[in-house]
């Protein structure tokens, strides 16, 4: 298997610096035990004007063959020959992918040491793999790396015998990727589609699949237009962990999601006013009312559920009334831009005690999120499909179950008075739905009463005497014992939403 990543520079910033960020000298040759044979980096290549690194990966069929069946995939008797005779040793596949993922594992992560302020600068990048397993051929290529910002994605299918062209192609391609990329950007991309285009993984597709999966697509998988396929394809078509998978996908759209949106709308229907007489922006209100609830309800420890990028966060850190804040969402991105938000680095150990951030999905229940004071849901539960709503009302108000829980979502009937929005439109283009005054009020009574809490509402922004507020808040209140135990959604794999 064989794959080279080539750059471009000039005096000032040298194509060598390819080599800082791989953490692979130029000057030597490198060998790296796998699993499953040897890989050796090198650079056929290496000035400031161009430099090539070259990932050269020697597969031994036989510990392949062995490595199977001491983990029980031995496969039948009758399939003995077609387990050493096969393309494993020379097609780009997922053994690939894992010595990507090993060899380059700090330039994957996006991490420099020696020069912190390279992986985040694009490179002019050209990726070149001979021999790639395309099952869906080079349109299904197409699919999966055009929508990923390259300049070019050039797929030549590579014919099954020169000499008899008429025999047509293989289901093997050559693969140039060309386009300005950040090299962990690229690295990711290839870690996952490598398998993808395979579609035949070597090892046990275990659930922590899921975890590598969110992790190296984080940015880029969620709204690829062919996210699902990629994400079947990936898991090897395991129903349960594809299930798992396409959930917490949804779900980290949030990160898209600034909590400044509706301030954004106020901005754009006031810009004309002058600076005095603008009004406070609606997300601030939101983050006041909330503040305002949780200090009325006694509230020390909080969770912040859907945090997004660490407003309310950062709110709460401002108050020392709240003595633990813990801030949980799917997307690790989402949570970067957080701590970055949030000075976590540079925050004194005294500040620093008080907070936590860490990924988790609401679809399913964990652990760590039981025994806290109070939980926030602000402007997350339109974000999910609703048959997936009883899925986070269990999680949260079921197992979780802090004494107060607070939701606020927008009120779709004051839509009408945003100027700049169109009749017919939601506030922001991830809402999956956005209710009536009623129609949240029925839903709060009913998780209420399932749950065993009490229900108070509390108008968000300028109440409106014709279409209510522009947001909604439920303030719920735990009065005794839940009257239902679980639900159906949560009811097959608890164990694994322990973590999710």
């Amino acid at each position: 298997m064989f794959l080279t990543i080539s750059t471009t520079g000039t005096t000032e910033k040298p194509a060598t610096d390819l080599g800082f960020l791989l953490h692979k000298h130029p000057g030597r040759a490198q060998a790296f035990t796998t699993s499953h044979g040897t890989a050796h980096v090198f650079y056929p290549e290496a000035s400031a004007e161009r430099c090539t690194a070259a990932l050269l990966l020697e597969v031994d069929p036989v510990a392949l063959v062995r490595r199977g069946r001491e983990k029980g995939r031995g496969g039948a008797p009758d399939a003995a020959l077609a387990q050493y005779v096969n393309d494993r040793p020379y097609a780009a596949s997922s053994l690939l992918a894992v010595a990507l993922g090993g060899v380059f594992r700090s330039a994957l992560n996006g991490r420099c040491t020696a020069r912190p302020e390279l992986p985040g600068r694009p490179l002019a990048l050209r990726i070149e793999i001979p021999a790639l397993p395309a099952r869906g051929g080079a349109a299904l290529v197409r699919r999966l790396f055009e929508p990923l910002g390259w300049d070019r994605v050039d797929v030549e299918p590579v014919v099954l015998d020169e000499k008899f062209p008429q025999w047509g192609d293989s289901r093997y391609v050559r693969l140039v990727l060309d386009g300005g990329q950040r090299l962990d950007d690229a690295l990711r991309q290839l870690y996952v589609l490598l398998p993808v285009l395979d579609d035949s993984k070597h090892y046990w597709v275990a659930p922590d699949e899921v975890d590598k999966l969110l992790r190296a697509g984080d940015g880029w998988l969620a709204g690829h237009p062919e996210h699902a396929l990629i994400t079947a394809r990936y898991l090897a078509r395991d129903k349960r962990l594809t299930r798992d998978a396409m959930e917490r996908l949804e779900l980290a759209r949030l990160a898209e999601v600034d909590g400044s949106e509706p301030e954004e709308v106020d901005n754009a229907v006031d810009e004309s006013r002058d600076t005095e007489e603008r009004p406070v922006p609606l997300a601030v209100r939101r983050r006041e009312a909330i503040l305002a609830a949780l200090r009325s309800a006694g509230a020390a420890r909080v969770l912040d559920l859907g945090c997004g990028q660490g407003q309310l966060v950062q709110a709460l850190l401002k108050d020392v009334t709240f003595t633990e804040i813990v801030g949980v969402d799917v997307s690790t991105h989402a949570l970067a831009v957080a701590a970055r938000r949030l000075r976590l680095e540079r925050m004194g150990e005294r500040q620093s005690s008080r907070v936590r951030l860490f990924q988790g999905s609401l679809a399913y229940t964990d652990k760590r999120l039981v025994g806290y004071d109070a939980a926030v849901l602000s402007e997350v539960i339109e974000h999910l499909d609703l048959p997936r709503l009883p899925a986070l009302e269990y999680a949260v108000f079921g197992a979780a179950r802090p004494r107060t829980v607070l939701v606020t979502t927008p009120n779709v009937e004051y839509n009408v008075r945003w100027e700049t929005l169109p009749a017919g439109h939601v506030r922001h283009r991830d809402h999956r739905f956005e209710w009536t005054r009623e129609e949240f009020r029925t839903w709060a009574r009913r998780v209420a009463d399932r749950y065993g809490y009490a229900v108070a509402y509390v108008p968000v922004g300028e109440d409106d005497p014709e279409v209510g507020p522009p947001t909604q808040m439920a303030v719920f209140t735990a009065t005794g014992e839940p009257a239902t135990t679980q639900t159906t959604e949560t009811t097959t794999t608890p164990k694994e939403g322990e973590a999710a």
